[in-house]
């Protein structure tokens, strides 16, 4: 709407010019004109609740466009599912060679030639489609890159028993995060391991770390990234968990129902995002109230044995494993002690996206892809021009 039609409209509806602003805006809500090439979808914004070479902490200026509206959308709204196959190559279901009842579930796009591996865990309740906005984001900027998103146990489509489906503690989750990686190693008949960079959002934050604390990736580790997830306050807010929970719908009448809901209520503010990654999060029950047919997929109340240990010591671990580190954050206020120190000491880069909420990557896909490949960059070995060595220059008869 040009800015003639708004005074027009302002001086014949007798609208102030802020009240007629904000409907305008309201009526100008994103959509993805059919497949969409996936897109950062800023239009909402609010605060929320390797240290190689950049350990500073890095807040995104204002001149950097925040709020502009992306691109490629049309006015209007959509409520509709975009498929996984617009964001990865391929799905793989992963038999477990440790107990056979367990079928893990991934979502997979190759690396080419030599380019790295970005190894994806979502956090609570989510499931590998968390990632799928930004996945394609880190292809546009780094088009050899290769990404697996997985479906943790009792998530997604990942398959279980239901004695085993809920057995969500730490080192279980972190044995299948590894056994995963090599299971898709098998699977796609590569000869080793690509360089990869571990990121886990939340929940998977803690395992990512946990298993770049074991060391069992070796040489081919180059760094890992946590989302939105400290020690101290992720312990605190354990407390007000149930409480959260309770204030969720119990179910949705349609898939569509349930995407709105996380738009509306703020808790994925990247429209785009939600239509990929609701559904997943969704089952449809035939036993259930008819109006509401739509139950989440996972039952997080469950998981309460295991809350405790998911975070307990994580702060030290993320310090203490080898490779290049980098935190994301909604806040400096998510910092606990021990963070704030090694922050201080430079053992980690720390970026903040005071424009997000929670799920930083699904909020703010284009600008977290951004970060995690420069920290790949600031990491990759390949890229390492060494001295030679004083025994190779003896043999060839230099002095040195």
């Amino acid at each position: 709407m040009s800015d003639l039609q708004r005074a027009w409209a302002r001086a014949k509806m007798g609208i102030p010019n802020d009240r007629f602003d904000e409907l305008d805006e309201e009526m100008d809500t994103d959509q993805v004109t059919e497949l969409p090439e996936p897109v950062d979808d800023d239009s909402s914004s609010a605060s929320s609740a390797s240290s190689m070479s950049s350990t500073g902490t890095v807040i995104p200026s204002p001149n950097q466009r925040l709020f502009a509206r992306p691109q490629g959308f049309a006015r209007g709204r959509t409520l509709e599912q975009i498929p996984w196959t617009t964001y990865f190559e391929r799905e793989l279901s992963l038999r477990s060679e440790t107990d056979p009842t367990i079928v893990y579930h991934a979502y997979l796009t190759s690396p080419v030639d030599k380019g790295p591996l970005f190894v994806l865990h979502h956090g609570g309740g989510s499931s590998g489609l968390s990632f799928a906005v930004l996945a394609s984001e880190i292809r546009k900027r780094l088009s050899s890159a290769g990404i697996l998103a997985i479906d943790c146990r009792g998530h997604g489509s990942t398959v279980a028993p239901d004695d085993k489906e809920l057995d969500l503690s730490l080192g279980t989750l972190s044995a299948d995060l590894y056994a995963v990686i090599q299971l898709t190693k098998v699977e796609m008949n590569w000869k080793g391991l690509p360089s990869m960079v571990l990121v886990g959002h939340s929940l998977g934050g803690a395992v990512i770390t946990d298993l770049a604390m074991t060391g069992k990736l070796g040489t081919s580790l180059l760094g890992y990234t946590v989302l939105d997830v400290v020690e101290g306050s992720a312990i605190d807010a354990l407390q007000s968990m149930h409480t959260y929970l309770s204030t969720r719908p119990a179910g949705f009448a349609t898939l569509q129902a349930g995407i709105d809901w996380h738009i509306r209520s703020r808790t994925i503010r990247n429209s785009v995002s939600a239509r990929t990654s609701v559904p997943a999060l969704l089952v449809f029950d035939e036993n259930a109230d008819p109006t509401r047919p739509w139950r989440w997929r996972t039952n997080l109340g469950a998981t309460q044995p295991y809350w405790e240990d998911w975070f307990v010591g994580l702060s030290k671990k993320f310090l203490g494993a080898r490779g290049g580190k980098l935190l994301l954050l909604a806040g400096t206020d998510r910092l606990d002690t021990e963070l704030t120190i090694g922050q201080m000491q430079g053992k980690y880069a720390l970026q903040v996206f005071p424009e997000a909420g929670h799920f930083i990557h699904e909020d703010l896909p284009e600008k977290t892809a951004i970060s995690l490949v420069d920290f790949y960059r600031r990491n990759d070995r390949s890229t390492l021009v060494l001295p030679p060595k004083v025994s190779e220059l003896i043999k060839q008869g230099k002095k040195v």
